[in-house]
Order: C-alpha cells, then sequence, then structure tokens
C-alpha cells in the first residue's frame, strides 16, 4: 500500500463520498451556494443536474453536514422503487419503522414528524439522490409531500439530484407541476486543468501529505487532460499514479507514470472488433502480400520447386469478400506458410 510510502494518514483519492474532501471549483461553489441560499430562504423544491463522476453526492453531504445542527434531515438513493416503497424508504431512514402499506397512513405519519419538527424550530431537508431512476409516479408523490405546509412557511425543503436525463424527465408535460414548483436548478461544470490541479493538492492536504509537490506538472497537465476534469475520473487517475509509482520507488509522479496509467485504463484495449468479417483487399495490405485476387505464395523452398499454389482456392477471382471460415482459413494458410519460410 503506498500511504506508508507517500506519508499519508488515509487513502486521498477514494470513492465514498466524504464532505472533507469536498473541493470547491468555481461551477461547485456556485452550486452549493445556490442550493444553501434556497434552502434558507424555505424556496420549497431544488433540483441539481449534472453529469456521472461530478460529486453531486459529496456536494449534497457537505451541504447537509451544513444545516445538521438546525435541521432534520433525509438522504434518501434508493430511488428504483414505486411510491409506497419510497414512503417506507422516507419513513426509515428518519427513524420510523413500520409495516403500514396504507401510503395515506404513510402521508400521515410524515406529516405529524414535520409538524412536530416545526415546533422545535428545525427545518426539515429531504435530499433524493439519483432521481433520475424515478418513475413519474414516485415524482408526483414527492411532489404531494411539497404540500405539507403552514400559513406562514414550507414544512419541508426537498433537493432533487441527479444525472441529465432528470431534467428530460422534468421537461415532460406529466410533470408541469412539479416542473413549476422547482425554484432553483443548479448544474455542475467540469473542473478547469487549473481547478484540477487545486483537487489533487487538497485532498492529498486532508489526507496528511506534507512533502514536495507530488505530481510534476506535466503529470498534472495530462491528468487534467484525460480525466476532463471529472472528479471520480481524477480519482481513478490518481489512485492508479500513486500505486504505480510506490511500486517504482518513485517519490515524484511524472508525466511517464501518468501516460502509463491512462493507457492501462483505456478499456478501448478490451473492446471487440467490429466486424468478424474482412475482405481480401484489407488482408492484403495487411501481410503485404501479392497484388494478384488469388493470392499466391511459393508452395515449398525445400522441395526446391518454384511451383506457387493458391492460397484460398476456393476464392473465385473477381469477388472482394470473405465469409468468416474463408478469412479464418486464410490466415492459418498464411501462418502455417510463413512458418515453413522460416524454417526453410
Amino acid at each position: 500500500m503506498f500511504l506508508e510510502f507517500f506519508g499519508l494518514r488515509e487513502q486521498p483519492f477514494g470513492v465514498s463520498p466524504d464532505p472533507r474532501f469536498l473541493y470547491l471549483g468555481s461551477g461547485h461553489l456556485e452550486a452549493l451556494a445556490s442550493l444553501y441560499y434556497g434552502i434558507e430562504a424555505n424556496r420549497g423544491f431544488l433540483a441539481l443536474v449534472a453529469r456521472p463522476g461530478m460529486g453531486k453526492t459529496t456536494l449534497l453531504f457537505h451541504l447537509l453536514q451544513k444545516f445538521s445542527p438546525t435541521a432534520r434531515t433525509a438522504f434518501i438513493f434508493q430511488t428504483q422503487c414505486n411510491s409506497r416503497e419510497f414512503m417506507r424508504f422516507l419513513l426509515a431512514e428518519i427513524g420510523i419503522e413500520n409495516d403500514v402499506q396504507d401510503l395515506v397512513r404513510m402521508h400521515e405519519q410524515f406529516n405529524r414528524c414535520l409538524v412536530q419538527e416545526a415546533r422545535a424550530g428545525k427545518r426539515f431537508i429531504v435530499v433524493v439522490d439519483e432521481a433520475q431512476n424515478m418513475d413519474a409516479s414516485v415524482l408526483e408523490t414527492v411532489r404531494l409531500l411539497s404540500d405539507f405546509e403552514t400559513p406562514q412557511a414550507k414544512l419541508l425543503q426537498i433537493i432533487l439530484a441527479g444525472q441529465p436525463t432528470l431534467a428530460d424527465k422534468l421537461a415532460s408535460p406529466a410533470l408541469t407541476q412539479l416542473r413549476q414548483r422547482i425554484t432553483s436548478l443548479s448544474g455542475l461544470s467540469p473542473f478547469s486543468p487549473q481547478e484540477t490541479a487545486g483537487f489533487i493538492g487538497h485532498r492529498l492536504q486532508v489526507a496528511g501529505y506534507k512533502g514536495q509537490a507530488l505530481f510534476s506538472p506535466e503529470a498534472l497537465d495530462l491528468m487534467a487532460e484525460a480525466s476532463e476534469g471529472i472528479p471520480r475520473q481524477i480519482n481513478n487517475y490518481c489512485f492508479h499514479s500513486l500505486t504505480l509509482a510506490c511500486s517504482m520507488r518513485k517519490r515524484t509522479i511524472d508525466g511517464g507514470v501518468v501516460r502509463q496509467v491512462i493507457n492501462d485504463l483505456d478499456i478501448s484495449r478490451f473492446m471487440t472488433d467490429v466486424e468478424p468479417t474482412s475482405t481480401l483487399s484489407q488482408l492484403r495490405s495487411q501481410m503485404s502480400l501479392s497484388s494478384d485476387p488469388i493470392l499466391q505464395v511459393p508452395e515449398s523452398h525445400h522441395e526446391g520447386k518454384d511451383t506457387y499454389k493458391p492460397v484460398l482456392a476456393s476464392h473465385k477471382r473477381g469477388e472482394e469478400k470473405l465469409s468468416p471460415a474463408e478469412a479464418q482459413q486464410h490466415m492459418q494458410d498464411v501462418s502455417r506458410l510463413l512458418r515453413t519460410w522460416r524454417s526453410g
């Protein structure tokens, strides 16, 4: 493990949404401020939409942490459910465990809890993460929760967070009432190269690193380009770069280390061929063999003959495409003949 090698107290590039590691680039800072003031102003419904890996959950945990002394909070992430299941998840999150199946009674239980918190002078904040997975009927159930209010104020603040498909869903005519109630819509933008460097430095500092610059300028530039400024991607590249550098006993992560990591994590290396069928012209160019439509190679050197035979006798002159079976047989023939040439 590289923690001891680099003098770290803990893993700086982990996958858990720990608010301590939140780095506020310009886009993240703007979104956090919008959500914070929306709750302070009792605006009711708020929304946060961003691509996967942008740090939505980490930012939301940080937000709830800020309000924890003065608010009752609930974080719902089980969104592939029906309305009854959603209400049960919500009640369980706030500590109300029961076997009630009736949706109306579950709403009554939740309403009593809201009133109790309001009398105690506390806000009630519900965050629904990955909300793009919810059916329209469940989103309508969430909308109905916002009806719990007094003449003076909303009893409940709701944040819907999700990927861009959430925006597509909210734009549908079936959810017009919900969309009209959303008073603030925020997004998260990728980090710039400068913010990427700041993000990496911040996480290293939180994890206890105190040495000289761990990543060279070239390594940081490569990291920013390869990750496209997406926090989850940056974490992944950094974790593997630290692991590789430790195995090589290198105290500084340079461009060479990052390039190797980028290559190792390139999934295209493992992708299957798009089309199994080849053509004769492609095989010619790849193997640098004869340009004659019927490929010919020496039949044998050790026999002292100067005779030739077609590699694919069944292939007719003028036909370009090979079937998969013919292409496979052709490659086997070429491989066998090349071995014969080398041994001869």
